[in-house]
């Protein structure tokens, strides 16, 4: 991985770098072709300045004053030692002064090479008023040519002609080309070590999320990384790992303590319904006890019946397109229905139950077998761990468009260290595991159910006992069903 990385930011680098030395060696060499024109052009304004101040016609003074002949010589050989240029002074009535023999005694090759068509159009441009410079890639010899008119009383009398070589005009581009490779080549190196300690610095961390991970796929949950050093971003990533890592913790502790429960509640009955079979189809019970057995086998079936139940009703519920049955009904009817089936419980133990409900009817919308499945739950809950001479209450009460059923109790209570553990699947509060007390199951569908509806359920802060709170949709009453008005006595004759 290392290596793909520093493979990949360094393909970057080499090419960016590269881009921007062709670039830079591009503009510097534009920039020196037109510093040494603009040169070459100082020099024919200074030529051209001279003819024009002269008396009479500017090219017969200028040719016969013998300071602007030395004037003239030493400015060519001043550009012809530069550039091996050709230079040429012409006037309107075509009389020329020019260092042809000069030129040709230095680069016969470059003065064959001139092209007269080439010249006549450049002088015809000047002597119509424009300053030019041209670029030539024809021929054996591409050249560069600049010109300058010179003026007499506003009227153009005159032009200056410089033609030369363009290897001339880009001599040096190869040294400056390898300044620029050099430059290129430094900015690679220092960035590849750079980068190299960079990618080092930051794949360290990646290596041990690396290491970790590999811990948590063979099951070991316990791993952290640390979440102080390094980049913020990489410090978040830290942190959002070791929480995924807590979380995994907990539930594969919840996992190890449901196989562990559930193991326990199916062993038991099944030891029992096995230990009371052999004892009847061995005759250690005698025929006339064996009705008495048979009863605790049936019990004993029952209960492993609804712990394979609420397995089940958990897995439906759970599945992916699990959609409620909705209706409309009475929420107060069904807290009342639920205290009349658990009466017998309720005497068992010495428990008051009673229903702080209005006598008018609390219309809601909701799946009303899955409701009945909630509030059986948490009313089963509060009778099993509230003791003899305990109290229960169900109320419902309206609040705006959400009708809130509460179920509180007296008894035991719930310890704070496990009230943000409670809805958590295959939970128990009750840590010996005694048999028949349960799998921690029924609140984790009661809060499934209710996530269904889109509703919510909490536990309340109370000073004793336990008081759970879940929400629904309140309703309209629905409209009753109207019979058809029975038929007048009809006259039969």
């Amino acid at each position: 991985m290392f290596t793909r990385i520093m493979a990949v930011v360094m393909t970057a680098i080499i090419l960016t770098t590269v881009c921007l030395s062709v670039v830079s060696w591009l503009t510097l060499r534009d920039q020196q072709i037109n510093a040494r024109l603009d040169y070459l052009i100082t020099q024919a304004e200074d030529i051209a300045y001279l003819a024009a101040g002269n008396s009479g016609s500017a090219l017969d003074s200028f040719l016969g004053n013998s300071t602007g002949r030395l004037y003239l010589n030493r400015k060519a050989k001043q550009v012809n030692d530069e550039f091996g240029a050709y230079i040429a002074v012409v006037d309107r009535w075509g009389r020329v002064m020019d260092n042809l023999q000069t030129a040709w005694s230095e680069d016969p090759d470059f003065v064959a090479s001139l092209s007269g068509t080439e010249i006549n159009e450049a002088l015809r441009r000047i002597l119509g008023g424009e300053t030019i410079r041209l670029q030539s890639r024809s021929g054996e010899n591409p050249t560069f040519t600049v010109g300058v008119p010179f003026t007499r009383n506003g009227y153009v009398t005159g032009a200056v002609f410089i033609q030369t070589k363009a290897q001339r005009i880009e001599s040096g581009l190869t040294a400056l080309l390898l300044r620029v490779s050099l430059i290129a080549a430094a900015v690679i190196l220092v960035s590849g070590v750079a980068v190299f300690f960079l990618v080092r610095s930051v794949l360290k961390p990646l290596r041990s999320m690396t290491e970790a991970t590999g811990a948590m796929a063979e099951g070991d949950f316990t791993v952290r990384l640390d979440e102080t050093k390094g980049h913020r971003e990489l410090r978040e990533v830290n942190r959002a790992f070791n929480t995924m890592a807590q979380k995994l913790q907990g539930v594969e502790e919840s996992r190890r303590e449901f196989v562990a429960n559930v193991s326990h509640e199916l062993r038991s009955p099944i030891t029992s319904i096995r230990g009371f079979a052999e004892g009847m189809a061995d005759g250690v019970i005698p025929a006339e006890e064996q009705p008495k057995y048979l009863r605790l086998v049936a019990d004993e079936s029952k209960r492993l019946s609804g712990l394979v139940g609420e397995l089940l009703e958990l897995s439906r519920l759970e599945r992916d397109g699990a959609e409620p049955d909705w209706s409309v009904f009475d929420i107060n009817e069904m807290l009342r229905r639920a205290v009349i089936r658990r009466m017998n419980d309720l005497e068992e133990k010495g428990i008051e139950a009673s229903c702080e409900c209005d006598p008018d009817p609390c219309w809601v919308r909701a799946d009303s077998s899955r409701i009945e499945e909630v509030v059986i739950n948490l009313l089963d809950n509060a009778i099993k761990f509230t003791g003899g001479g305990g109290e229960i209450v169900l109320s419902s009460a309206v609040n705006g468009e959400t009708a809130e059923i509460t179920v509180r109790d007296s008894g035991i209570g719930i310890p704070k260290e496990d009230r943000d553990k409670i809805f958590d699947r295959f939970f128990t509060a009750d840590r010996a595991h005694t048999a028949g007390k349960g799998t921690g199951l029924g609140l984790s569908i009661c809060k499934r159910v209710l996530e269904m509806h889109h509703q919510s359920i909490r536990l309340l802060d109370t000073e004793t006992g336990a008081a759970f709170r879940f929400t629904l949709e309140a309703a309209e009453a629905p409209a009753k069903e109207t019979s058809p008005a029975a038929g007048d006595g009809g006259d039969n004759g």
